[in-house]
């Protein structure tokens, strides 16, 4: 275990399902287990404690999801040049703690690691959706609302989704993860069908904001290792931050990157800039107040986010791309949560349609 836990609850019509039992087996060094009859409850931020968020996440629920596993990326938007993502929301919260995450928000009232105990029916709606689309290929995601790896050595989640997609051709999954916690990935053939990707972060913003996860060299070492296995592999510059230096830094990272992972093996590099709704901007600097990466330049943009000055974040795209283009071989990169005026800036040409970008990034 990488990961510090105060307590696990199950819930009581959890508590013969496959993840349980797997969770209890392995449980006996990490934690102490609870049955519970609502695992919302549990879920719940504990009181009494000076930070609620941070005291949340420390809780692992073993719980039954009440809605569908399958959505569309929460980021996609008709105001920008998305990507095409899907999200299988299989859990919740995350046992890190990054300075910049939107989940300080968006689960502030529930912030227990919720771990869906019924998650074979996410299955069912996967298979649902591709035989509404034959001739598609979906490329659908883990990481959005929960890191896709962390805690894997206790879930043991990634061999059930392994072997899913790899027997599905018109699917592609997606891990996407800031651990280097890849033991059950390096025990499986994924066949083509899986892809694991990493956000990527100079070291300053690492030591700054990213607490309690591998740093990026480690994130770095445990992609080629996965990529040796037959994984495909693909890296996040996500939320990318603008400060003196970043250049040169986020330059430096691309080169510690390219001298390990080949541009030609790298499937796409995607990019973003630091944004925050007003609630989550007064929530991060409310619990890491010394964190200087959260005071840059910024302005409350027309999506009722701030945004680093656009002038500032369009350089340090421009900046990359054109040190992805400079890499010996093209590399499939796009931005998230950016308008099409924003893509043709950056990259000179004009976004794909979501629909377009996802074929073309989930091809195997």
């Amino acid at each position: 275990m990488k990961f510090d836990l105060d307590a696990i609850y199950i819930e009581n019509a959890c508590r013969e399902t496959s993840l349980a039992r797997r969770v209890i087996a392995r449980a006996a060094s990490v934690a102490p287990v609870s049955f519970v009859a609502d695992g919302r409850i549990a879920a719940l931020p504990p009181t009494g404690v000076a930070d609620s968020f941070a005291a949340g996440k420390r809780r692992m629920v073993i719980m039954r999801r009440r809605s569908p596993f399958l959505m569309a990326c929460p980021a996609g938007s008709a105001k920008f040049a998305c990507c095409g993502y899907l999200v299988l929301t299989l859990a919740s919260n995350c046992p890190m703690d990054c300075s910049y995450c939107f989940l300080q928000e968006y689960v502030a009232d529930n912030p227990g690691f919720q771990v869906y105990a019924n998650y074979e029916d996410a299955f069912t709606e996967i298979d649902t959706l591709s035989a509404s689309a034959p001739g598609r290929h979906f490329r659908i995601g883990t990481g959005e609302l929960a890191d896709s790896l962390a805690m894997d050595s206790l879930t043991g989640l990634s061999i059930e989704l392994v072997n899913f997609f790899a027997a599905r051709e018109n699917l592609t999954l997606e891990f996407k993860t800031k651990t280097d916690e890849i033991e059950n990935l390096l025990t499986i053939d994924p066949r083509g069908g899986v892809l694991v990707s990493w956000t990527l972060s100079p070291r300053r913003v690492f030591e700054a904001c990213e607490h309690r996860t591998a740093s990026p060299s480690e994130r770095i070492t445990a992609a080629r290792r996965v990529l040796d296995a037959g994984y495909r592999v693909a890296f996040h510059l996500d939320p990318m931050i603008a400060y003196p230096g970043a250049e040169r830094d986020y330059i430096e990272l691309m080169d510690e990157l390219f001298s390990t992972i080949p541009p030609a093996k790298t499937s796409f590099i995607s990019m973003g800039g630091l944004r925050m709704t007003p609630a989550l901007r007064a929530a991060a600097r409310r619990r890491f107040p010394t964190d200087a990466m959260l005071l840059g330049e910024d302005l409350l943009a027309e999506d009722g986010r701030y945004r680093t000055f656009a002038p500032m974040r369009i350089r340090l795209y421009k900046v990359l791309a054109d040190k992805f283009k400079t890499a010996g071989t093209e590399i499939p990169s796009y931005l998230c949560m950016e308008n099409s005026s924003v893509h043709e800036r950056v990259f000179g040409t004009t976004a794909a349609h979501p629909a377009a970008a996802g074929e073309r990034l989930a091809t195997r």
